[in-house]
């Protein structure tokens, strides 16, 4: 996935290998619902995760 998409107005390269629905991201591609970046971070706010919920997209920034 080479095309170039928009996130509110600036080039955001979708990485297919990073699905996310997040669109108040700034890492959100706005035109499909992948990610910016290259990689991200997953971690946990959790001492002992068990469910999905418990883990988070350390890479998340709120979209302005």
């Amino acid at each position: 996935m080479d095309n170039i998409c928009t996130n509110e107005g600036k080039s955001c390269t979708p990485n297919s290998a990073i699905s996310c629905t997040v669109t108040n991201c700034a890492h959100h591609c706005k035109d499909v619902n992948y990610c910016g970046l290259n990689a991200i971070e997953v971690g946990t706010h959790e001492a002992n995760p068990t469910e999905d919920q418990c883990t988070d997209c350390r890479s998340y920034r709120k979209y302005h």
